[in-house]
């Protein structure tokens, strides 16, 4: 059965943030002629993403890191739509879909 735990969900969810904000700060330095001073939170950010992905259920750190890049894919995209204001289209839509299928593989299933 498929099962995934919420608690999960929200701590991949907060780490895709935190890695998104964190790698949009150098984008924001080297692409749109920010500030460096941009880097300090990035780095920050991406420490405390790094850290999250600690607290996963999974006991594999690699299983743990695949089931989390389908949250970060769909958190990219949503990132693109509320922040850059790009829509998503159709293909951005099914690849969304198409990855969070795959986390859930990866992570739903009891393997004991």
């Amino acid at each position: 059965m498929f099962a995934l735990p919420v608690s999960t969900i929200l701590l991949y969810a907060l780490a895709a943030l935190f890695e998104i904000a964190g790698c949009f700060s150098l984008w924001a330095w080297l692409r749109l002629g920010r500030s460096a001073l941009w880097l300090i939170p990035g780095i920050a950010s991406l420490v405390a993403f790094a850290w999250l992905l600690t607290f996963s259920p999974q006991p594999a750190a690699g299983r743990s890191f695949a089931a989390y890049g389908g949250i970060y894919i769909a958190a990219s995209v949503l990132w693109m739509w509320l922040a850059e204001g790009v829509r998503p289209d159709r293909f951005d839509l099914a690849g969304v879909l198409l990855a969070l299928a795959g986390t859930l593989v990866i992570i739903a299933p009891s393997r004991g």
